[in-house]
């Protein structure tokens, strides 16, 4: 398959790479490709995949923390971590 390169893709493909930290476009696009099929899936006609599993989460439970939604989008191409920190006073 060739794709035709233009300015934009091409400044796309650099942001991808940086992104994903992958050295290759390719690479990075095999990132890209592999987290947006985890990220909608759908098998037999029902959506499974982690954008499904976050809406019925907040259905269910009204609403989520930052780390109960990195919980959820965590995939193994592109992990998602949520963190907090915070200060009351002066330092």
């Amino acid at each position: 398959m060739r794709i035709r390169d233009t300015d934009r893709r091409n400044r796309e493909w650099n942001n991808l790479q940086e992104a994903t930290g992958e050295n290759t476009k390719s690479g990075a696009i095999d990132t890209a490709v592999r987290f947006y099929l985890e990220m909608g899936r759908v098998d037999y006609g029902h959506q499974i995949g982690q954008f499904n599993e976050l809406m019925e989460a907040a259905t269910e439970r009204g609403s989520l923390t930052a780390p109960e939604i990195a919980d959820i989008l965590n995939t193994e191409y592109l992990p998602v971590e949520a963190s907090a920190s915070y200060s009351v006073g002066r330092d």
